[in-house]
Order: structure tokens, then sequence, then C-alpha cells
């Protein structure tokens, strides 16, 4: 077993381990990929207070997230093809998740059904909807989900379309992967991974094939996926899904502080500061950049999550101390499942567990729910002066 002391050497053993064109779909933004670097280097642009001669026994990183109590405020972000990071990628990372007592959210995009995940998990998930233009199979899905016993539902509104991912294109992404000369030189190399795929019967899009009208393979499913995302999504559509829902919504893709009080009046237990990793509007800000005026503009009204370039537990320390109720990691974890699968899950939440720990109590503080801006040294010009 090899060391790990850090994300970093996941990501590593991640890439080694992994078809180029998942690790790739993991670890690349849109278009110029501006936005999806500023979200990790705008992170190091802010710097922690040390205090010292502070008592530092019987620390807690325990908090709440919507009112569901986690070991820390961390959830683990959906991400779509988690089956092709690992075989059954959504279950083991449910399960890690679980086992830590975090939240994990399944991607309406994931290789695992929202079934298959429930039957393998004893405790309630979270469910991310994408919006399609099919209202029947929206319906069907948000049924479904309310099944399987998932206990919210992350709306996401930022991918009405997508932004184009050159890396995807090029390396003919898809799931399965098409065995292109190329592909099979590069499966060749990566027999570990091919060997644990051909165990499972998933992969493909679970939550689709099979239930959304016409989709019965992977054919029709490129063609139905390519044209299904909802370009005319709006508030009154979003309404219509929190009463057919009506659960706990959490608003997923909010970067603007017109859109913050629009969402926080919309009755959502919370909004998620997210350009999407970096994958959509290539030259949006960073999600920690825009965390601290959103905060100041709905911070007491509604309940505010981040995600978007958190590595460590020192970069969970500075969104939290700047105002976040919680946080996400999708990459993160992600690097730790095609590295190791569901132990390595494990390995990423335990490693920014301990540097949350750790840093927690270096700047002088015992209880997570207790930091806040006198933790951090932020550049004065760090939100940025925008004509």
């Amino acid at each position: 077993m090899p060391v790990i002391t850090c994300i970093e050497d996941l990501k590593r053993m991640h890439r080694r381990r992994t078809p180029r064109m998942f690790f790739d779909y993991c670890e690349s933004g849109s278009y110029s990929e501006q936005t999806f670097r500023d979200n990790c280097s705008d992170f190091q642009k802010i710097r922690l207070r040390q205090k010292v001669a502070v008592d530092m026994l019987g620390r807690s990183t325990r908090s709440t997230m919507i009112g569901q109590e986690v070991s820390m405020p961390v959830a683990l972000a959906p991400v779509g093809l988690t089956g092709m990071q690992c075989a059954d990628g959504e279950i083991k990372a449910a399960r890690a998740a679980e086992a830590f007592g975090v939240p994990y959210t399944l991607s309406t995009m994931s290789i695992c059904s929202v079934e298959d995940v429930a039957a393998a998990t004893t405790k309630p998930f979270w469910f991310q909807l994408y919006v399609m233009k099919d209202e029947e199979f929206v319906d069907s899905m948000l049924e479904r989900a309310k099944k399987a016993g998932c206990s919210a539902l992350v709306l996401t509104l930022d991918l009405q379309i997508l932004g184009q991912r050159h890396k995807d294109l090029k390396n003919g992404l898809s799931a399965p992967p098409k065995m292109t000369l190329p592909v099979m030189m590069d499966l060749a190399t990566k027999w570990g991974w091919g060997l644990e795929m051909l165990k499972t019967p998933r992969r493909t899009f679970g939550n689709i094939v099979g239930h959304a009208k016409g989709v019965g393979d992977t054919t029709s499913l490129a063609s139905w996926t390519a044209e299904q995302f909802d370009p005319q999504l709006d508030w009154g559509k979003i309404a219509r899904l929190r009463d057919k829902w009506g659960g706990k919504l959490i608003l997923k893709g909010i970067l603007d502080e017109e859109d913050a009080r629009r969402a926080a009046d919309f009755g959502a237990e919370a909004i998620i500061v997210s350009n999407h990793g970096g994958r959509q509007l290539d030259g949006a800000l960073s999600s920690i950049r825009m965390l601290p005026p959103i905060v100041r503009a709905v911070g007491d009204q509604v309940e505010i999550h981040m995600d978007g370039g958190i590595r460590s537990g020192q970069d969970v320390l500075k969104a939290l101390a700047m105002g976040a109720k919680g946080t996400y990691i999708g990459r993160s974890y992600i690097y730790g499942l095609g590295a190791m699968g569901e132990a390595g899950v494990r390995r990423a939440l335990e490693v920014i567990w301990k540097e949350l720990d750790v840093s927690m109590a270096l700047c002088g503080e015992k209880d997570v729910k207790a930091l806040g801006p006198h933790n951090l040294l932020v550049p004065q010009d760090f939100e940025g002066r925008w004509a």
C-alpha cells in the first residue's frame, strides 16, 4: 500500500490506473479552462491566521448540512460517469460517504442507477437532477428518487446547454468506450480497470437506458442525451419541480448575487455557489471568489454551500470561514475512487478531515462551526473591482 499523504497522491494513482478518456473527463474544464484553473488557484491567495497558546483538546468537525448531521461539512458532489472511473463507482462512493458520515449526491448521469445505489446502502442519499425536455422522464426520475428514499433533491441550474470540453471531443468520450484503435491501445495498459469492468453489468447510464422513452441501448442514448438538456429552464419550471418533489431542495449553480436573491426567495433549503467545476461558462469567476458577496447578499436567508476547487482540508476551512455552511468535493474523491475504489474514497475523506482538523487547531479553533473571517487573511482586492 503506497503512503498517501494528500489528494495529489491519489490523483497521480488515478491517472495511472484509469483510461485516459475518463481521467480527462474528470480533470478538465470548458474551452480555455481559465475558470477550471482559477477555482483552485484562487484558494491559494487566501491565507490562514495562526493562533498560539490556545487549548486545542476536544476539537470537533461535526456540523449539519440542511439539518442533516455530518462528521464534517463536506458532501460528495454529483459527478457524471462515476461508474466509469471504477466499476460500480457510484455504489462504492456512496458506501464510503455513508461510513464516514457525510452526504453522497448521485448524478442523473450516473452509471449505477438510483435503485442500484439505494439497494447497496442503508441510509438516505441525495439525488441531483438535470432538467430534460422530456417532462415525462423528469417526473418519473423524481418519483424513482423518492421511492429510493433520497432525502434531498439537488437541482442543477447551470447546464441548460453544454459548454464545450475539448478533451472529451478529442477522446471520443462515451460510456461504455467505443473500441477505436487509440482506445484499445490505452486500455491495454489499464488491465486492472478492465478486469473490474468485466465483472459488472453496469457500463452505461443506468438512470436513463430503459427508462427514457425510445432509449433502449447506447446508440439511442447518444442521440437522446445530445438534444435533451432543456434550454428553456426558468424559474417557472423550477417551481413546478419544487412542488413535484415536495421535499428538501438544494439549488446548484448560483454564481450571481441577483440569482442568489431569487433563489433565497424560492424556499430552497440551500444554494450551492458553483460554476460547475469550470466546465460550463469559461471566464466566469471562481466559486470561492464569488462566495463572500453571495454570503453578504443572502447568508441570513438561506443556507449557503459551495463547490469548485477544493483539494484539501485547508480549502474547506477557508470556504467555511468565508461563510459557507457546507462544501462539496468532486474531483478530490474521484481521484481516490479511480486510484483505489471504495478504499480510495475513504482515504480522500480521511485526508481532508485530518487537514481540516489540524489546520483548525493551529488557527486556534476547537469547533468547526466557530470558523469565520477572523481566521483568514484575504487580499484587499480578492473579490476584484469590475466595471
